[in-house]
């Protein structure tokens, strides 16, 4: 897995300057202000061992969401948490199914297991949920939904997924997989999944890292049952997130205000991003997220380091197998308008 440059790399080997990062699908308006103050708040305190249990987050959560915390796990990102229930619950040769494309962690931890990832094609740039129930053989032990699908940003209905859920068998893990659930809950028919809390062999994932701008704390959590949590809890590290994050977590969850700026952010950002890229020709797939797949009908490779020489990092798609398409995270207008003009230099430019 090849993250994301840091903008710092990317100051020391170009020599740039004036650099904006739209790769990783962070917050462009950063942290949630009340999360700052809190972590200014709680410096004092770092010489100490966190919450192993995450107490206070986890109940502040549970209030929020109007679940129990005991059906509630944290981990240092939700890449923890996949790797987790990687760790838990598969032996080696048994299979996981997920899309292809998808989110890159489910495959490279399923291997790092010792396990089987078995990938079955998108149809129509969306997850083919028929396709994964005829992939289920005996082996199949986890199924991961990335819901919206990154790098794709499209999304499966509540009435598929309900139905998908009650077809497989209760033997198998279905994990949903929702990091950016913020962007995506209002969307038409996307699923509200905690009715599907009740189900023995459902996970649902979710981060700070995206809407709440908390990435560089690695925070997510996933949701279950009690039995499935006790499993996960019984395999995490003792102190696996660390003082601050969860006192920003605990913070940011408070700080509704920022939430619905991001939002709003986020949603004239695409908007502005669609009509722009309309205007160029572009083919590009509508996203339920805060980011955009883009055809450039070209190599997405050579087109990133030029847009990398120009101070504009976005994410080409090679290791996805989509060869002529970049992902753009959307971000404040002043980053869009800078992008919208590198990009459609470059583009006219042709040579790549």
């Amino acid at each position: 897995y090849k993250a994301g440059k840091p903008i710092k790399e990317v100051e020391r080997e170009l020599g740039l300057k004036r650099i904006i990062k739209l790769a990783s699908n962070e917050n462009p308006l950063g942290p949630s202000p009340l999360a700052l103050r809190a972590i200014k708040k709680s410096l004092s305190n770092i010489s100490r061992y966190p919450d192993g249990s995450c107490f206070y987050l986890k109940r502040k959560l549970a209030e929020k969401l109007n679940i129990q915390p005991s059906n509630i796990i944290f981990g240092n990102g939700s890449n923890e948490i996949i790797e987790l229930i990687i760790k838990t619950f598969l032996n080696e040769g048994e299979e996981v199914i997920m899309s292809k494309p998808d989110f890159l962690i489910f495959r490279l931890a399923t291997l790092q297991e010792n396990g089987l990832p078995i990938e079955v094609d998108l149809k129509d740039f969306c997850c083919n949920l028929e396709a994964i129930r005829e992939a289920i053989t005996k082996k199949t032990k986890i199924i991961f939904i990335a819901n919206p699908n990154n790098p794709i940003g499209s999304y499966v209905k509540e009435e598929e997924i309900k139905r998908f859920i009650e077809e497989v068998p209760d033997n198998i893990l279905i994990v949903l997989d929702e990091a950016y659930y913020e962007f995506a809950k209002d969307e038409e028919g996307y699923p509200d999944s905690l009715k599907f809390l009740n189900k023995r062999n459902v996970v649902i994932l979710r981060t700070f890292s995206k809407a709440y701008g908390l990435a560089g704390l690695r925070l997510g959590y996933g949701l279950a049952n009690e039995e499935v949590i006790g499993y996960l809890n019984n395999s995490r590290q003792p102190f696996n997130v660390n003082y601050l994050a969860q006192v920003a977590g605990e913070a940011a969850l408070d700080d509704d205000r920022f939430l619905q700026k991001t939002l709003r952010i986020i949603g004239e950002g695409k908007r502005y991003l669609y009509e722009e890229l309309d205007r160029l020709g572009l083919s590009y797939i509508k996203s339920a997220t805060n980011f955009i797949l883009i055809d450039i009908k070209g190599n997405s490779k050579r087109f990133f380091d030029k847009m990398l020489a120009e101070g504009v990092i976005v994410r080409e798609m090679s290791a996805y197998s989509l060869d002529s398409w970049i992902r753009v995270t959307i971000g404040t207008t002043n980053e869009n308008e800078r992008f919208i003009r590198v990009f459609e230099r470059l583009m006219k430019g042709g040579r790549y």
